[in-house]
């Protein structure tokens, strides 16, 4: 009788932690390249309760803080990246979290990387979905993280003074 009472609170356990996660799987990565089409990083995306996570291991790029941005086209053709567009904005805000018109839904943290040239970013937003709807990042044209030069000062339109284009990803469905 116990033994079927912890498999019952199991089982309502795990019913709950997949409900976090919506649509099929729920997630979509990004392999990121730099110009010259050398992996610097992946992304994974996992829709869940309140917003997509958002997980970004980088590697090989210059030491500092980096802006990072999801973009509105999911194309990325060097060298600098602008096939990729602006960044993500259905809801037309202006840039940055500290802009009183703001934010893009593609705003994101900065992202700190070492002196061996390895970041981590992980953060949530409640901006964009995987699922469908008006901030999905999968519409007609699909979408992309880009990984800029420098930080982004999270106020100035539009793209928060954040440098050049280094690197680039295509976000895609799991699988796909």
């Amino acid at each position: 009788m116990r033994s079927l009472a912890i498999a019952a609170s199991l089982a309502v356990a795990l019913a709950g932690c997949a409900s976090m996660q919506s649509g099929a799987d729920g997630t979509a990565t990004a392999d990121i390249k730099d110009a010259g089409g050398q992996s610097v990083g992946t992304a994974t995306l996992t829709q869940v309760t309140g917003g997509v996570r958002i997980v970004i291991e980088a590697k090989n790029l210059p030491p500092g803080p980096h802006a990072v941005h999801i973009h509105a086209v999911g194309k990325c053709e060097g060298p600098g990246f602008m096939t990729s567009g602006g960044h993500f904005n259905p809801g037309n805000k202006q840039h940055g979290t500290m802009n009183s018109q703001g934010a893009h839904a593609g705003d994101l943290p900065n992202m700190s990387v070492d002196g061996l040239g390895a970041g981590r970013l992980e953060t949530i937003t409640e901006r964009i979905t995987l699922d469908a709807g008006a901030n999905s990042v999968f519409d007609a044209d699909g979408s992309a993280i880009v990984i800029h030069a420098a930080s982004d000062d999270f106020k100035t339109d539009p793209t928060g003074n954040a440098g050049g284009r280094i690197g680039c990803g295509v976000i895609a469905k799991k699988g796909m």
